[in-house]
């Protein structure tokens, strides 16, 4: 198969992800199953290579990975009437490799992407900063582009989202869509973020939030008025919170826990589970910020965060033991599923006994 339909059959097979690495088959990922393409072969070096260029070509794109410019390449790209691609070129053992992410056209609706009326709530806000988190994979940028995209919908401003790279397209809508990839529109994100303070945006989206620097810029922004999304691969609000404070020097965490305590909005944490059919669910907890979890984030007293969410499930708050064994209620998923991900296994039996 050429390169256009390997992505074709990507689409159509409904796979998350293509693998391309020196010594195995094509194989693509289905409902989180590895599906290998045995009957043509495995990929040499050489036919890796091939596949990169390639790549490269489809994206019109500087092969960075293939003229010794860089040892990884991260960028997306469209394929008329078939679909929008994010691929990740690596070298390993000295071969290159590719891991390519499938994203249909179009944006998902909240309900096609089973994303609860209380995450969507986060649209509704004007300022302060709204973290969406999860391991590689979880579905993190699909529910911001959902959150986005209702806020593109629903009321009027200028949405300026800044990623690495771009994945979902938006359109202007009520809301003037500015979309800037880093490396290619700036350098870096926090390159984006300072210039973003004199782009008079209502709304900014900050793909991730690497490092430091970044969180420093990015709290600096929500202070100012806007309202920022950005993403970590934390799980939990406990932990997501522990992991900006653990990000500056002893010297600054009492600052940045008062900082952060006045502009956080809200914590929403996610991880995809099979489903009874095997097909994935997402599973959500989320925080929503009020004066007692600010209090807590001050007085770094963030291990009462998961009783200060359990206690708020009026106010849509919910830990991810709570929503799994939701789940398991309404008969989605079962009981091992809920207790394989569960994030307190003793507590998640006898929440399971219950039911």
């Amino acid at each position: 198969m050429n390169m256009t339909e390997i992505l074709k059959s990507a689409v159509e097979r409904s796979a998350s992800d293509i693998f391309v690495v020196a010594g195995l088959p094509l194989t693509y990922k289905v409902r989180g199953e590895q599906q290998r393409e045995t009957a043509d072969g495995t990929f040499t070096p050489e036919k890796t290579e091939a596949f990169a260029a390639e790549i490269y070509r489809l994206a019109a794109r500087e092969p960075h990975c293939l003229n010794g410019s860089a040892t990884d390449d991260d960028f997306s790209f469209s394929l008329s009437g078939t679909g929008r691609f994010r691929v990740n070129l690596f070298r390993q053992r000295g071969s290159i490799a590719a891991v390519v992410r499938v994203i249909r056209f179009g944006l998902p609706t909240a309900e096609e992407a089973h994303i609860p009326p209380e995450v969507m709530r986060a649209a509704q806000m004007k300022k302060g900063i709204v973290l969406v988190t999860g391991s590689a994979g979880s579905g993190k940028s699909t529910t911001l582009a959902c959150i986005i995209n209702e806020i593109n919908r629903t009321r009027t401003g200028h949405i300026l989202t800044l990623e690495d790279p771009v994945e979902y397209i938006h359109r202007h809508d009520k809301c003037i869509v500015s979309q800037r990839e880093i490396g290619c529109d700036c350098p870096s994100y926090v390159a984006a973020l300072r210039s973003a303070l004199r782009e008079s945006p209502d709304v900014i989206l900050l793909g991730e939030m690497r490092d430091k620097e970044t969180m420093e810029v990015a709290m600096t922004a929500a202070e100012t008025g806007q309202l920022l999304l950005s993403s970590l691969h934390t799980t939990g609000a406990a932990n997501t919170i522990d992991r900006i404070i653990d990000a500056f020097p002893p010297n600054q965490q009492a600052q940045i826990r008062l900082q952060l305590s006045m502009v956080l909005q809200a914590v929403i944490s996610q991880q995809l589970v099979p489903g009874v059919d095997g097909t994935p669910i997402p599973v959500f907890e989320i925080m929503y910020s009020t004066l007692a979890i600010r209090n807590m984030i001050r007085e770094s007293k963030t291990h009462q965060l998961d009783a200060a969410i359990a206690s708020g499930a009026a106010q849509g708050m919910r830990t991810m033991d709570m929503a799994l064994a939701d789940l398991v209620r309404q008969k989605r998923i079962t009981e091992e599923t809920a207790l394989y991900y569960c994030t307190n296994y003793e507590t998640m039996q006898k929440r399971l006994q219950l039911l």
